[in-house]
Parts: C-alpha cells; structure tokens; sequence
C-alpha cells in the first residue's frame, strides 16, 4: 500500500535548479535580463528551430502568435477539439472564428481526412489557419498537413505543449521535432509544473520565419522597440517607439535561469517517460476493456500524458482516486464548453472527440514517479477491472 497521494502529473526541482534560480535573483536582474536570450537560443537548438521568444505562459504565447500572424475578427481558424481551451481562445481573444475539426480515432489528433474533407466543403480563401495539437505528447505529422495548407493558403500554429522533444519521421527519412518549423509557422510551448520543462509559468514561441520573429518580439513588450534600424526617427540613446498595439508578455530572469536548468535534463525525461509508457502498455495490452494509446512506427511519442480508455470511466476514476491515486481526464471537448456551444457549436459535430471523451482516463506519467509506485497504479487499475 502507497502513503502518499499519487497525481497524474508532477515537477522536478532538483537542488541545481534551485542554485540556478537563487544566483539569479542575486544578480542584476529580474524580469528581462541575460538569461532569457540564453534560454531562448538553448530552447531553439533543443526543437530545432531558428528563432524562439519567451514568454509568461503558452496562453499568451498563443495569443502572440496568432496576433502576429493578423487573426482579425471574422477570420476562421480551424482548431481541433481535443485540447485545452486555450488553443482556440487564443482565436478568439482576436475576434476569429474557430471551426472545429474531429479527431483521429487512433492518434487523437485532427484528423486529416476529415480536415481536406471540410475544406472541400467550402469555398477557398474561407479559412485563415489551422491550429493543430500534439495531444498527449504525439506528433501531428505536419508535412502531410503543410500540403494541404499550401494547397489552400493556409498558416498553420503548431500547438506543441504536450510535446518537446517529440518527433515524426518523414518521407525522406530524417526526424522533425516538434516546435522546430520546418513545416508550420510557429510552434507553441508551455513550462508549467506538469510539463516536460517546468519555470512555473511560462512558455515558448517558436519560428524559421525571421518577420514573423520580430512580430514576436515587438508585440510581446507592449509592441515597444529601441532598436535603430526599426526606429521612425532618433532622439537619442533613451528614445523608444510603440509602432503597434502589444501585450506585456515578458518571461523573468529567474524563469529562464530556472527553464536552463530543467532543458539540460529533458533528455533524461524523455527516456523516463518512455520506460513508464512501455511497462504499462505491457500491463495493460492484453487486458481485455482497456485501450492503450497507439504509437506508430515513424513517432516519437514525447509522453506528456499515458491516457487508457475503458467503458466504466468514472467508476476507474473515482476507485483510483480512493486509493490515493488522482488520475485524471483530458479534456472535455472544447467545442462542448459553454461559452462554445453559445457560439453555436453541439453535441454531435465532433463524435470521435465525444466519444473518446466518455471513456478516457490519464494515469500518472512523470519522470520522478518511482517503480513502486507505478506497480501500485498499475495493481490498482487491473483490480477495478477484474
């Protein structure tokens, strides 16, 4: 019998992120100092990607990106169910429309069939973007997707923030990580606790496109800049313009410092996750009523969740949750949310979301959760469906 409570989701802050933090605070700054640039061209290498621009959380780094990629009001931007509400508020907050794309049965991501499928349906130049999610930790293959972007003048928003360090190989052999922009025009990443990387708060924008980098940064500090060769005209080395209508989206010193420490570990993460998926699935893949997540050969599953699927959902849930064991559900469809069915959107428009959502479970998946206590989960599951 386990003592303690076991979430579905937990940081790590070992004693070197604490030095790391604490040297920071005693050092010249706090909120935009050396460290975030350091962070930010760290984060960029780790995805691969050219530029990256942090900020206070992976809402506002959603925000951003589609601010400055000109979401205007009436635009419509097709965004999967199956995710946290902020990967389609994020549309909203610039008076867009958001369309709501089914998932894949399988992957739990938006499913591609169904996404040419609604575009057919519609006349050209009706959409503005697509705002795909690496659910759980699973990479969307997103050169399948960019062709049929192209195809319709699309932008698409990789919202990655279940997914650093996740990857998908292409048709020509090499691995894409998530986030790294080969083939969107942003990637979204979130810090918070129970992420890969954890600074509290926090998130990371990603991008190979350098206009769409400095949009980044201008609007992220109230749409303010000092540099020279962006200025309309020079008072002097105190002068600073506002060219555009921004946000205060700024990250803090002892975040970044913080954000350092954890990306140096993230491998390390990754390879634990990966030994907790794999000895679950062998738990549970011979267990008659339980689904496991589906991996495909060519994908990297990053592992942010370990979601099962079985028929009595809330009665596993409830028996865990007597036994110390807080698992938990992801997500209630967002197109079900109240303020999105006063926006005219039903039961019935998303099945495979809605269905996947009556039976979906996700038990606890971190790197510090000990052989121990994942055995105790593991017992304590097969128990509920004997």
């Amino acid at each position: 019998m386990i003592d303690k409570v076991i979430p579905y989701g937990r940081q790590c802050i070992t004693d070197e992120d604490v030095q790391a933090v604490v040297e920071t605070l005693r050092s010249d700054y706090l909120t935009q100092g050396p460290k975030i640039t350091e962070f930010e061209y760290a984060f960029a290498r780790y995805v691969g990607a050219k530029y990256a621009v942090a900020v206070n959380n992976a809402t506002a780094g959603l925000h951003l990106a589609v601010s400055s990629l000109a979401v205007k009001p009436g635009d419509k931007v097709i965004v999967t169910p199956m995710t946290f509400a902020a990967s389609a508020n994020c549309v909203r907050y610039c008076g867009g429309e958001v369309v709501f794309c089914d998932i894949d049965k399988d992957t739990y991501l938006m499913d591609v069939v169904k996404l040419r499928q609604l575009l057919v349906e519609n006349p050209k130049g009706t959409f503005k973007g697509i705002i795909p999610v690496d659910f759980a930790g699973y990479p969307q293959n997103l050169e399948e997707l960019k062709e049929i972007a192209d195809e319709y003048g699309l932008w698409i928003l990789e919202d990655a923030c279940h997914a650093p360090g996740g990857y998908f190989v292409d048709r020509s052999g090499e691995r894409q990580y998530c986030g790294n922009g080969r083939f969107a025009n942003a990637g979204v990443f979130s810090f918070h606790p129970v992420k890969h990387i954890a600074t509290g708060e926090g998130g990371m924008v990603t991008t190979n496109d350098e206009e769409l980098y400095k949009k980044l940064c201008l609007y992220r500090t109230h749409g303010i800049t000092k540099d020279p060769t962006s200025l309309h005209e020079n008072h002097g080395g105190w002068y600073y313009e506002m060219q555009q209508l921004g946000f205060n989206y700024r990250m803090t010193d002892f975040q970044a410092a913080l954000g350092i420490s954890q990306l140096s570990r993230a491998d390390a993460g990754l390879a634990r996750r990966q030994e907790i998926a794999n000895r679950y699935d062998e738990a549970f893949q011979d267990i008659q009523g339980i689904k496991i997540p589906y991996r495909a050969g060519n994908v990297y599953h990053a592992f942010h969740l370990y979601v099962i699927q079985v028929e009595d959902r809330l009665g596993l849930y409830n028996y865990l949750r007597a036994n110390k064991i807080l698992a938990q559900v992801h997500y209630v469809p967002v197109h079900l949310q109240p303020y999105y069915r006063e926006l005219g959107n039903k039961s019935g428009d998303c099945p495979v979301a809605e269905e996947y959502y009556k039976h979906c479970l996700s038990l606890p998946m971190y790197p510090t959760l000990t052989d121990e206590e994942q055995q105790y989960v593991i017992d304590s599951v097969l128990a509920f469906m004997q």
